[in-house]
């Protein structure tokens, strides 16, 4: 039976015997007051109209008159009060007695015969009122019992109810709480086991439901992936970088304590909203979701984190999945990472104004040692045989290698610390080309390599530093000379493309293996192989110098068919 049908019909029954109780005694309550009305309207008044009529008989003898008068109103009165059999008959013969008294007053037998007939009258209603005393006193005693047996009903349902029903509710509840405690555990094996055709078995029914889908959950790979989800977020948030991650709509899924605490925003503020509308009141945002220089490395992000000024580095990784069936790969959302490289910078600082410091020192003895050299081979400070003048040509190239790589270093180290000046003004291509050709000429004499001039006519002025372009294409040129064999040809090409204007130097030398083109304007990477002479600064210079006039630097190589160096200049 259905608990709820099972409530109803307690508390129904236990509200219907109330009911019961109530208009049983109010019956047998009015039963009980009526008898007793009808004593005291009917006989107790008789008793009382005859108590005054002998009290009045026995005054006529003193006082006649009024005697008289107070007889004949009880007289009246109990001929209006006649409720008993043969209290008629009896009335009417006192009232013919009182008629013949009033005629004779002092008539004795006359006054004999009224007492008679009004003792007649008091005992016929005394008999009337001892019955109906015993008719009040049965239906007292009635009402006694019907009052007696439905409040035992009542007790007995509120007794029933009071045992019965908090187990019946209580129980299962109990029983329900503890396997709920065991799910809670992870015992998805747990089972409630009440079966009744009630509302707590419909529960059981559907609590064991949700506990077997729950094993099955637990044991299919969706709980394994959702379980490895929380390992990864739990790790990513306890990763020391910033990590941010979005779909492919933008919209931030996923984001680190660091990350959080750098862009100085809430969790619940960030997640599940688009990245832009972040931008646009987060400066900081909107620098992490620019993705202007993605194709190109990007300048350190400076960032007051850990109390103090910090280096981070952006990064940011595409995530892409191949569909189960398919063959083409699509975008799911971007990674974007901030590796905290302050230390690294901090050394990098270090360096620099070291090697700065160096370089300038070094300057100054190598300086004083060509001085030297050109003293030793002045014929005024002696003669010199040819194994002296050997020894004087290889410590004068030593010391012009030395200088140029103290040049170099003390070029990175300006450009590192922003000390460096650039004259960026209208440059004549022609000329920064011309420049450059006449400067490694004798260097490409000397290996009989021939330097061919390929340009456009009519070229517009570009917007550039030309002594520092110069420097750039003279390095793409000693490069080309260095490494192309001897009667060879380098060719310098300038052309127009769209708005810029573009720099080439092209050799036939033995190129550069694809493991190694992206690293060539890495600071002191030397192609593995390579002449070590060098300290593998040149091209990073290069690459600092046109980047910061807003230009580009290129290489396209093959292995053994030679390497194109260009620069991208803006036009005027």
């Amino acid at each position: 039976m259905r608990i709820k049908t099972k409530l109803n019909l307690g508390v129904g029954s236990l509200f219907l015997m109330i009911l019961i109780l109530t208009l049983v005694s109010a019956f047998y309550i009015f039963s009980i007051k009526k008898d007793t009305g009808n004593i005291l309207k009917a006989n107790y008044n008789t008793l009382e109209y005859s108590r005054n009529m002998l009290l009045s008989l026995d005054e006529i003898s003193f006082n006649e008159n009024k005697a008289i008068l107070v007889f004949d109103s009880n007289l009246k009165k109990q001929i209006r009060n006649i409720t008993e059999i043969n209290e008629d008959r009896i009335t009417k013969k006192l009232e013919l007695n009182f008629e013949l008294l009033k005629q004779n007053k002092t008539n004795e037998k006359l006054k004999a015969k009224i007492r008679q007939n009004i003792f007649e009258i008091m005992k016929l209603n005394m008999n009337a009122i001892k019955i109906k005393s015993d008719i009040a006193k049965q239906t007292a005693e009635t009402a006694n019992l019907w009052i007696a047996v439905v409040g035992t009903l009542c007790f007995l349902i509120a007794f029933n109810l009071l045992v019965n029903l908090p187990n019946n509710i209580a129980n299962p509840i109990k029983e329900l709480t503890a396997s709920i405690k065991e799910i809670a555990n992870k015992n998805y094996a747990e089972r409630v086991h009440f079966w009744h055709h009630n509302e707590f078995g419909d529960l059981a029914k559907s609590f064991n439901t949700m506990a077997e889908k729950l094993q099955e959950y637990h044991n299919s790979n969706l709980y394994k992936l959702s379980f490895e989800k929380k390992r990864l977020e739990t790790l990513i948030n306890n990763m020391h970088d910033p990590i941010i991650g979005l779909d492919n709509q933008g919209v931030i899924l996923f984001i680190n304590n660091q990350a959080l605490k750098i862009i100085g925003m809430k969790q619940e503020v960030v997640i599940g909203k688009q990245a832009t509308n972040l931008a646009l009141t987060n400066d900081l945002m909107k620098s992490l979701i620019d993705t202007d220089s993605n194709n190109a490395k990007s300048q350190p992000m400076k960032i007051f984190a850990d109390a103090k000024e910090s280096y981070f580095e952006k990064e940011i990784v595409n995530i892409t999945i191949k569909p189960t069936g398919e063959d083409t790969l699509i975008s799911i959302g971007d990674v974007i990472i901030l590796r905290n490289i302050t230390v690294f910078k901090e050394l990098d600082f270090a360096k620099t104004n070291f090697i700065a410091t160096v370089s300038h020192e070094l300057k100054t003895p190598i300086s004083s040692i060509k001085m030297s050299l050109q003293l030793l081979e002045n014929k005024s400070t002696g003669s010199i045989n040819e194994e002296q003048k050997h020894l004087i040509e290889g410590i004068k190239d030593d010391s012009q290698r030395l200088l140029k790589i103290t040049g170099e270093l003390l070029k990175l180290s300006q450009l590192e610390t922003g000390n460096i000046q650039l004259n960026i003004e209208k440059s004549n291509p022609y000329e920064i080309v011309q420049y450059a050709t006449e400067a490694v000429k004798i260097k490409a004499e000397q290996k009989q390599i021939k330097i061919i001039m390929d340009a456009e006519e009519n070229l517009p002025d570009v917007k550039a530093d030309a002594e520092k372009t110069s420097w750039v294409l003279i390095n793409f040129l000693t490069n080309a000379i260095t490494y192309s064999s001897e009667s060879s040809t380098i060719k310098v090409k300038l052309k127009q493309r769209n708005n810029q204007i573009v720099f080439e130097v092209i050799d036939s030398g033995k190129g550069i293996d694809n493991r190694y083109k992206n690293k060539v304007f890495d600071k002191y990477f030397q192609i593995p192989g390579s002449n070590k002479s060098g300290t593998g600064l040149g091209l990073a210079i290069s690459k600092e110098f046109i980047e910061a006039q807003n230009g580009s630097i290129n290489v396209e190589s093959e292995l053994g068919l030679g390497s194109t160096f260009s620069i991208h200049l803006n036009i005027v």
